[in-house]
């Protein structure tokens, strides 16, 4: 197997964890990561898969049938690109997140880096009950006026 493919069949066994992601499967992570991964999100940034396991296992305590659907992925000589949804039920209403995650892998087939892209002010933020409105005021106030 060439080490493009290699990458590519360990990106495609990440991948298919998050779909299949339960509180059960959280030990997956250690044979997929490196032990000093280094996971990015809007909300954190931690290095270490344990670290990385807990803000998985606080995902699972905080929100109710949390879920991923994988839309795509790709793979580049510097890095693999999965397209995701993200559906979960929490404060009350359901919710709907599309991102991207970005994911290196080292020369031994583990997962070094994770940094999730995806929207917090529009995707979140702008979509709770108190600041909501603000938000959405501000992002008015700076979009383009067509």
């Amino acid at each position: 197997m060439s080490g493009h493919d290699a990458r590519a069949a360990k990106l495609g066994a990440y991948a298919r964890l998050f779909e299949t992601l339960s509180p059960e499967t959280l030990g997956t992570l250690d044979t997929l990561c490196a032990p000093d991964i280094h996971f990015t999100d809007p909300f954190n940034d931690v290095r270490g898969v344990e670290a990385y396991k807990r803000i998985l296992a606080h995902m699972f305590e905080d929100t109710e049938n949390p879920r991923f659907e994988v839309l795509d992925q790709a793979l580049t000589a510097r890095a693999g690109y999965i397209r995701w949804v993200f559906r979960f039920r929490a404060l009350g209403r359901d919710w709907e997140i599309p991102g991207m995650s970005e994911v290196e892998i080292d020369a031994g087939g583990r997962i070094v880096r994770h940094l999730d892209h995806w929207d917090s002010g529009a995707e979140f933020y702008a979509k709770l009950p108190l600041i909501g409105p603000l938000v959405r005021v501000v992002r008015r106030r700076l979009a383009l006026k067509t």
